[in-house]
Order: structure tokens, then C-alpha cells, then sequence
């Protein structure tokens, strides 16, 4: 899921956290299991599925729309130096947009990938895990699941028995 415009809105710690608080929601009582994740300045990649009878589909519009409410009222409310320009960039991108009447957060879609088999979805985790190198070593990026797999040596499981809670 990517940030219109690529705006580096996650380079502060109180929007990550809106991210992390609704994955927790999602996980406890929208039946969400997170493999895999990272989160980046303006993009998170996730390795998902959900459980019967809830619908990933249905899962992520929700957690998009509930995040993207959330942190523009936090840009609102909050102290932001950056709050203008963001809120006229966001306000810009909802102009074009038929389905947004304010502002518009993410852009539309989520890029999802059917795991097809154990080689494929080791690649894909290998590769969100990489995504921080080039801004820091893995090891330093708190906001990713690189840390509890090496930790725990862990094969697939679902994170959110170990680290989001």
C-alpha cells in the first residue's frame, strides 16, 4: 500500500503507530494474520491472509479507510510542521478522484500477489525485508518483521502472536 504522491508521512512515529493500532485491530477482530511486514517513510508491504468467513478484500478496504481518516486527523490535530502541504497535496489528489470527497490518502489498489508455493513467498519476505537497506541495515528498522524471524528462527508463522501485541 503506497501513500499518494509518495509522501514520506511515516517518517514520524505517531502515524506508524495509527499503521500498527489498526493492524491490531485487524488481527484481534477482523481475523487478519500477518506473516510478514515492513513499514516504510511513504509504503508498507504485508505477507497476509485472513480467516474464514472474513474477507481480505473487505479486510484491507477497512483498515485503508479507517488509516487514512485517522491519520489526516491526526495531521489536522496534531502538532505538524508539515501540515499545509500535506493536507493541499492529499486535498489535490482527491480532486481527481471520483471516489474521494476530501482528501485522498492511499492510492488505489494493494499489488497482490498470489504465494504460490514455500520458494516464491520466502522471496517475497526477503524482499519487503530488504526494502530498508537502502536507508539502514534490516536490523535497525523497528517497523518490520526482520527482527522476530531472526530472533526466533522462525520459519512462516503468523506474526502477530509474537510482535504485534
Amino acid at each position: 500500500m503506497t501513500v499518494v504522491g509518495w509522501i514520506n508521512i511515516f517518517s514520524r512515529e505517531v502515524y506508524r503507530e495509527i499503521l500498527v493500532s489498526s493492524l491490531r485491530h485487524c488481527i484481534r477482530e477482523k481475523g487478519l494474520n500477518l506473516y510478514a511486514y515492513v513499514i516504510m517513510t511513504n509504503h508498507l508491504h504485508l505477507i497476509v491472509n485472513s480467516d474464514e468467513p472474513f474477507e481480505l478484500s473487505s479486510i484491507i478496504r477497512d483498515f485503508k479507510k479507517f488509516t487514512s481518516k485517522a491519520i489526516i486527523n491526526q495531521i489536522i490535530a496534531g502538532p505538524e510542521s508539515r501540515r499545509e502541504w500535506m493536507l493541499k497535496l492529499f486535498s489535490g489528489f482527491a480532486l481527481d478522484s471520483s471516489r474521494h470527497k476530501e482528501y485522498m490518502f492511499w492510492l488505489p489498489g494493494n499489488h497482490a500477489i498470489e504465494l504460490y508455493n514455500s520458494k516464491f513467498t520466502w522471496t517475497k519476505i526477503n524482499y519487503i525485508h530488504d526494502n530498508p537497506i537502502r536507508v539502514r541495515r534490516q536490523e535497525d528498522w523497528i517497523y518490520s518483521s526482520i527482527l522476530i524471524i531472526w530472533i526466533w528462527n522462525l520459519r512462516f508463522l503468523k506474526l502477530c502472536e509474537y510482535h504485534l501485541y
